[in-house]
């Protein structure tokens, strides 16, 4: 080997390994990068309650009326205690004949006495505690009223808070019921492929004609829009469910699937608890407490009203304990106020009447309440207990249906059925399975409702 054999090896030794090493490089670059994971939340029906209270405005603001009426008859419940002030002023008035600017009188007999004869010096200096109560029928009502307003706050948030969690029950157990028509949709059309390729092979090894496939092939494009729509279902009522439990909606979750069918308390026991917890009827029987208050407190109008005012401290012309002379400036006084109504032009009695008025219409509306709740007892009830009837013989015709079908396809694998009692026999596991799916939706929506009216959830 000579020189230049040498120096071409020992250049190809050197560039090989950097060619190799770019190249490699570059491979690495050309890979995709995976994806990192989306992490998926899993949310059960207590976790969507919990986080739709805390994103909810509606819910957010009967819990905010809830506290501004617990606030409201903490004041009124202030306002029948005494109130105690410390009070100080200054009254400066003109001097009488003689005096200067300064307020220095010219006449010995002109030196504290003001223009003003209201006034009781040229300077008064103000400085007591001063304790003030009233005492009527009025305000011993507004206490009351205010309670009455507490319960009835109480009660609409009640309301809400069930609203709230139908609206969530209703879009959770939707999503779920869009999810497994899914999976039904899938498997349809999993199914609907298979078949396509035994009608081929069939075809294939001129067992069955060309029309098996065609019509195996139109099965298919259809169970594929089934698909497709299914899809979309399931991803609106993701989206809709989402809104309320997440800030931004397009995040990743995934639902607690159903544990199975809740059991069915007895009628007796149903009546029972929603005539003690029902928040409708406990609003409707607030608003009637506080209609009956209100005429309460119209009628306290004729009776009157006692002011009691205690004072302690200095008025006097000097800011001290002590005057000039040696008096003592500390002193009390009390005063009581007996305001008694004598005449108002009728206004009083005009206020009465329409209080009663509304008292009236508030009766109305608690018994329209009561007999509401006792329909939609009933309804509630029948609706469930129908729909648990009903969930074993979906599962059985579900059942059947997946069965029929295996022995079609075998039937039709052995040339003794027609491609026409394949594609019935699928639609008619497709349909089963889609019912079955809208009966247990059915069962825990009308079980969630009677829980709900029942205030049991």
């Amino acid at each position: 080997m000579n020189r230049s054999h040498l120096l071409l090896l020992c250049a190809c030794l050197v560039v090989l390994p950097v060619v190799a090493s770019s190249a490699q490089q570059a491979q690495l670059t050309a890979m995709p990068v995976a994806a990192p994971e989306t992490k998926s939340d899993r949310v059960t029906l207590e976790d969507a309650i919990t986080r739709a209270k805390a994103n909810e405005p509606t819910f957010a603001a009967a819990v905010a009326a809830n506290k501004v009426a617990a606030l409201d008859h903490s004041i009124a419940h202030a306002a029948l205690l005494p109130s105690v002030v410390y009070h100080n002023q200054y009254i400066y008035t003109q001097p009488a004949h003689g005096a200067d600017q300064s307020g220095n009188a010219s006449a010995s007999t002109a030196t504290s006495i003001p223009r003003f004869i209201a006034n009781n010096s040229v300077h008064e200096y103000v400085s007591q505690g001063v304790v003030s109560e009233t005492i009527g029928l009025q305000q011993v009502t507004a206490v009351e009223h205010a309670s009455a307003a507490a319960a009835l706050a109480s009660a609409e948030l009640e309301i809400a808070r069930r609203g709230l969690v139908a609206a969530v029950v209703g879009l959770y157990y939707s999503a779920l019921a869009a999810d497994r028509k899914l999976a039904v949709a899938q498997r349809a059309l999993s199914e609907a492929g298979d078949f396509t390729q035994l009608t081929q092979h069939r075809e294939d090894a001129r067992e069955s004609a060309h029309a098996d496939v065609v019509k195996a092939q139109l099965q298919q494009q259809q169970r594929e829009r089934e698909f497709a729509d299914a899809r979309l279902r399931s991803e609106k009522a993701r989206l809709d469910l989402a809104v309320l439990l997440f800030p931004d909606p397009r995040s990743a979750y995934t639902l607690e699937d159903f544990t199975g069918p809740t059991p069915l308390v007895s009628r007796e026991e149903l009546e029972a608890v929603a005539s003690r917890n029902n928040a409708e009827l406990k609003s409707a029987l607030a608003s009637m407490r506080m209609a009956k208050l209100d005429v309460t407190a119209a009628r306290a109008a004729y009776l009157p009203d006692l002011g009691l005012n205690f004072n302690y401290g200095i008025d006097a012309p000097e800011f001290a304990v002590n005057g000039p002379d040696g008096a003592r400036n500390l002193g009390y006084s009390a005063t009581a106020t007996l305001d008694i109504p004598v005449w108002d032009w009728l206004a009083t009695h005009d206020k009465i009447k329409q209080k009663i008025s509304l008292r009236e219409s508030t009766k109305v509306a608690l018994t329209a309440t009561q007999r509401r709740l006792v329909v939609q007892l009933d309804e509630f009830y029948r609706e469930t207990s129908v729909a648990r009837d009903q969930l074993q013989s979906l599962d059985q015709s579900a059942a059947t249906a997946r069965e029929s079908l295996r022995l079609v396809r075998l039937r039709y694998s052995a040339g003794e059925s027609t491609v026409l009692e394949v594609v019935d026999a699928e639609n008619a596991l497709v349909a089963a399975e889609t019912a079955q799916e809208d009966g247990v939706l059915r069962y825990q929506t009308a079980m969630a409702n009677l829980q709900l009216l029942t205030g049991t959830m």
